[in-house]
């Protein structure tokens, strides 16, 4: 099995691509969940297409950042794809993750702002 390229090689990510490995952080979604839940998470800011969402989820999957899931809701369409981080799709997520925090970190100094507390 060929090994997968260090995270760093992705980064900076496209940002439709950070959104939608965000978005498969913490559950399996389908297309139409995850373009839901960046519209809401930015408040409207970022909308992904469906052209430019399953675009994208064709190349994730390509680059073996994400999956397919074989798992589903009981009650559900069963055309839906859901959609899953890989272990290594986390770990580029962490690797960009780490990266705009250190940007964010860099902009509070050279401005002279206090850096704000996580919220929990």
């Amino acid at each position: 099995m060929k090994r997968p390229p260090p995270p760093e090689t992705f980064l900076p990510l496209k940002p439709h691509w950070f959104h939608v490995l965000l978005s498969l952080a913490d559950q399996e979604q389908h297309g139409y969940g995850i373009m839901l839940e960046v519209l809401d998470r930015t408040g409207g800011k970022v909308r992904l297409w469906p052209a430019t969402l399953y675009g994208t989820l064709k190349r994730l999957i390509d680059e073996n950042l994400i999956e397919e899931s074989d798992e589903r809701p009981a009650l559900d369409d069963a055309r839906r794809r859901y959609y899953r981080l890989t272990r290594f799709g986390r770990r580029v997520l962490a690797a960009e993750s780490a990266r705009l925090e250190d940007l964010v970190r860099v902009i509070h100094a050279k401005r002279g702002i206090p850096e704000r507390k996580a919220e929990s």
